[in-house]
């Protein structure tokens, strides 16, 4: 993670809801085919736990969890919702590029990314921007998987969690 002073303030909890209710299709930039990895971890929740249809990309993998990857973003068959992105640091200002140059809605930097000229280019551009957090445990926290302290809430039920 960078050690760049925090200035940039994200969205709030309403606004992220937001994001995740308007989201269709969700590009995972960086996703990984080992299970050891985040990204994995996450590609799983999305496709078992929401009705978002999820895009792989990763220039080096041609298969996760049984889905295409492609190799970039401008490969994918649509323009994504929301660009997840699994990337060092140095890498974020050419995954921006790529989400602006196909039209993307978000941004979202995974838990423990954070880079505030990334932001603003991209807010400058339209887009949504969500820093340092992860879509799992965002969505699960909106669709009754954690409580809003990011634990489970111990409520059982066999009724499945519907996006609005």
């Amino acid at each position: 993670m960078s050690t760049e002073t925090r200035t940039w303030e994200g969205p709030g909890a309403a606004e992220r809801l937001g994001i995740l209710r308007n989201t269709k299709s969700i590009a995972i930039v960086g996703a990984s085919n080992k299970p050891s990895r985040a990204s994995y971890f996450v590609a799983t929740y999305l496709l078992s736990s929401s009705k978002y249809t999820v895009y792989f990309v990763n220039p080096v993998a041609d298969e996760i969890l049984g889905q295409p990857v492609y190799k970039s973003l401008a490969d994918l068959p649509e323009a994504p919702d929301l660009v997840e992105v699994f990337r060092k640091h140095d890498d974020l200002p050419t995954v921006l590029e790529e989400a602006k140059a196909v039209g993307a809605k978000t941004l979202w930097l995974q838990l423990g990314s954070w880079h505030e000229e990334v932001a603003r280019d991209a807010e400058a551009a339209g887009l949504n921007v969500v820093m340092d957090r992860c879509v799992k445990i965002e969505h699960a926290r909106f669709h009754g998987g954690l409580h809003l302290a990011g634990f489970n809430t111990g409520v059982i039920s066999s009724k499945r969690q519907q996006l609005a």
